[in-house]
């Protein structure tokens, strides 16, 4: 699958919006549980990271004739950042999925980002398929909890709470 994908002549170009869409990222419990993130510098190794476990939630939906809820593996979520930065490239991401065959998968909804583990079946099956992971960006269940706490109490500071699902800035009283 990945090959096939790799192969259309649009791959390219959805890599490219990818890495390309940090104007309008935000986010607060993603890429924020990286030590020291820069988007200049971690997109180009963290999209490969994405794409592969898209392929593998791809693979899993197919094998289990269109079970969504199965397909909807475990990822870190850094990955799944990268996820909806892919998921957002739509008319890119229909036509190649036309021409491939190949359906990508993704459900909020079914979502458990953030609850893999080192060596659980996601991990397995992407080190059976590509070789080791890269550690930077697959965090687990535990190391992804307590680096949201720290971020989330930094947050806090800032008037951002619940992980940005309240935002509190507080202008009438800024000073400016």
């Amino acid at each position: 699958m990945l090959t096939t994908l790799e192969a259309d002549p649009e791959f390219a170009r959805l890599a490219r919006s990818c890495k390309s869409y940090d104007e309008a990222w935000t986010d607060f419990t993603g890429y924020a549980l990286l030590d020291g993130y820069d988007v200049r510098k971690d997109t180009d190794p963290l999209f490969p990271e994405a794409i592969r476990a898209m392929v593998i939630k791809s693979a899993v939906y197919e094998l289990t004739d269109g079970n969504e809820d199965a397909a909807e593996i475990p990822v870190p979520v850094p990955l799944d950042v990268m996820i909806h930065a892919l998921a957002a490239q739509f008319t890119v991401l229909s036509r190649i999925q036309e021409r491939t065959g190949i359906k990508f998968v993704h459900a909020t909804d079914r979502e458990a980002i953030g609850a893999g583990e080192p060596g659980d079946y996601t991990h397995q099956v992407y080190r059976a398929a590509w070789g080791p992971v890269n550690d930077r960006y697959w965090l687990g269940k535990d190391e992804t909890e307590r680096r949201t706490a720290i971020v989330t109490r930094k947050y806090e500071q800032l008037g951002i709470y619940e992980a940005g699902r309240r935002i509190a800035p507080g202008f009438a009283t800024a000073a400016a």
